[in-house]
């Protein structure tokens, strides 16, 4: 089943990249006492999540921590090296490039896709308040309208 608005966030981890290496970040820890945009995309380097989909939501970073939102979250069932290489690429800055390594987040909140590269994030935006998702912006596969960051501002 889709997670949807009203839900807790299913218990899980991600990793990211720090200083000293990859780290495992617990779900429940991360989005406690705080709210959180969770934008997620198919795949990094691809032409729609490098070319509009992540640029959008590095310009407008300072616009969502007027709206109150603590933090921005980049998701992709990817590794956290490549999570980290395309977040430098896109000078994300402060925006935390999450990687579900084997999917198993994304498999748990009903959010994956199949395609020609096997596992894949669906596209879409979220706001999560103190681990509850307030909002859900779900794309239909190969569509990028609703989770654009122009849209989820507007939403807020």
């Amino acid at each position: 089943m889709t997670i949807q608005a009203g839900d807790l966030l299913p218990h899980g981890q991600f990793q990211v990249m720090t200083d000293s290496g990859p780290q495992d970040i617990d779900v429940a820890e991360f989005f406690a006492n705080k709210r959180v945009v969770v934008m997620a995309v198919p795949g990094a380097f691809t032409p729609t999540c490098s070319g509009a989909h992540l640029p959008g939501y590095v310009q407008h970073y300072d616009d969502f921590l007027t709206k109150g939102i603590d933090s921005i979250v980049c998701l992709s069932v990817n590794d956290v090296y490549v999570m980290d290489a395309w977040g430098k690429d896109q000078g994300v800055g402060a925006i935390v490039m999450a990687a579900d390594v084997l999917g198993e987040f994304t498999l748990s909140m009903g959010l994956e896709m199949r395609g020609k590269f096997g596992l894949r994030s669906r596209r879409y935006a979220m706001l999560v308040d103190n681990g509850i998702v307030q909002q859900m912006w779900l794309e239909e596969p190969g569509e990028f309208s609703i989770s654009a960051a122009e849209q989820v501002l507007q939403s807020l």
